[in-house]
């Protein structure tokens, strides 16, 4: 790697940040009784500092921008900080920088209190050495400077990436390289301008350019577990747009199933006109269902960087097979040990919810498969089985959710467990 420091952006750079600058903003010309300008000519304050921005789009003088600024703010701080996404692959990039020994800083003219509360929220914060943003007591801060403090805390040979001019300015400034990206809120045009040293168009060039041979990071393998109508659909859809929000690539998958191979092996499994099928074959099938799937899907989707949502995984065989058919959860994870490896989530996803009030909603939906067919005591040995599963002192992958609340307060519960076990995830 030639730079050893990388200082980001934050706006239009790590995160497609326009919908809470361009509202908020529009709010503060309101109320300073500057109507009649639309959202697309408020994201011109994208980048720049505020105050010159309310000047130069609205023709505030000094004194309106500066109420304006405070407008801004009151709405900023409560609503438009969380209407944001980040850039699909920046997760990978910060984890991949962070496993070759890069130090990484956000240089950024948003407010230091904002910018925190965002690379917490969408999950930069472990990755980075240092933040940078100016005090709200401190006026009218330049990104030189801003950038200038960053590169000092960090050291190294840093390269300053951004998608404004202003970016490329201030790396300038204090004789830094600098990587203008054309994904964000700029132009090729600006950042040539700006003598910008390298430009990119995507996340995936800025990655190559930044990482050279070294090795990208893993991605990251999330299962979802609980007992058949406890809202494992409802809450993995939740998921799955939660991690898009967070810059995730997302390969979704289930167990069992997966390619068409897997998906075949589940028709059989559950077929409800299999009633003569062993449970010891029944066990096996999982086995092979889940090897493929681990080998077609999983496997080359986490050396892509990406992150895998499985419906279902080992723990559902040890649960069912192991409890329910009452094969023995050893016997059940030894099978499985050669169909997964060492290929094993990160984080579990388990919807606790007792097995008459989950049979009873999963019953009312659709016509229930073979496995669904079984009396209530195979369900009862099941979800005892789960229970003592995700007991253990060990279980610091499983995030475990009360499922019988509403499902809004699933969510809430669920997005907050699975965001505290990917920050302490390893790279």
């Amino acid at each position: 790697m030639k730079y050893t420091t990388v200082l980001f952006d934050l706006d239009g750079t790590l995160t497609r940040s326009e919908q809470g600058i361009t509202r908020s903003a529009q709010y503060a010309a309101e109320k300073m009784g500057f109507t009649g300008y639309t959202l697309e000519q408020f994201k011109a304050f994208i980048g720049p500092p505020l105050f010159a921005s309310f000047k130069n789009v609205c023709g505030m003088t000094d004194e309106q921008a500066d109420q304006a600024v405070t407008f801004y703010r009151e709405r900023f701080s409560t609503i438009g900080w969380a209407e944001n996404e980040v850039y699909t692959g920046i997760p990978t990039l910060l984890r991949s920088l962070k496993r070759s020994g890069a130090k990484i800083a956000m240089a950024t003219a948003k407010p230091q209190v904002f910018a925190e509360r965002i690379a917490k929220k969408f999950g930069f914060a472990p990755y980075l050495d240092a933040l940078v943003g100016p005090d709200f007591a401190v006026k009218h801060e330049s990104k030189a400077d801003i950038v200038k403090k960053a590169a000092e805390l960090l050291g190294g040979v840093p390269v300053m990436v951004g998608d404004r001019c202003y970016d490329i300015d201030g790396g300038r400034a204090n004789g830094i390289d600098t990587i203008g990206v054309c994904y964000g809120y700029g132009t090729r045009e600006e950042l040539e301008a700006a003598g910008a040293t390298y430009i990119v168009q995507t996340v995936e060039e800025l990655t190559d350019l930044l990482l050279g041979g070294a090795p990208r990071a893993r991605g990251v393998f999330l299962s979802m577990e609980g007992m058949d109508g406890c809202g494992k659909t409802t809450q993995r859809n939740a998921l799955v747009a939660h991690l898009n929000q967070l810059g995730w690539d997302v390969q979704l998958t289930r167990e069992p199933g997966g390619d068409a191979i897997a998906e075949k092996i589940r028709e059989l499994v559950l077929d409800p006109a299999n009633k003569e099928m062993f449970d010891e074959t029944e066990a096996y099938l999982y086995a092979a269902a889940r090897a493929q799937n681990v080998r077609a899907l999983i496997r080359p989707a986490l050396a892509a960087g990406k992150a895998v949502v499985c419906d279902r995984f080992v723990d559902s065989s040890i649960a069912y097979q192991g409890g329910g058919r009452q094969l023995g959860s050893e016997g059940i994870a030894a099978l499985n040990r050669l169909a997964v490896g060492d290929t094993l989530p990160d984080v579990t996803v388990y919807l606790r919810m007792p097995p008459e009030k989950a049979l009873s909603r999963r019953l009312s939906a659709s016509e229930p498969d073979r496995l669904e067919r079984e009396k209530i005591d195979f369900f009862e040995r099941t979800y005892r089985t789960y229970e003592a599963l995700f007991g253990g002192e060990d279980m610091a992958r499983v995030a475990a959710v009360d499922a019988s609340q509403p499902i809004e307060d699933v969510t809430r519960d669920m997005l907050a467990a699975v965001d505290e076990r990917l920050n302490t995830a390893s790279v």
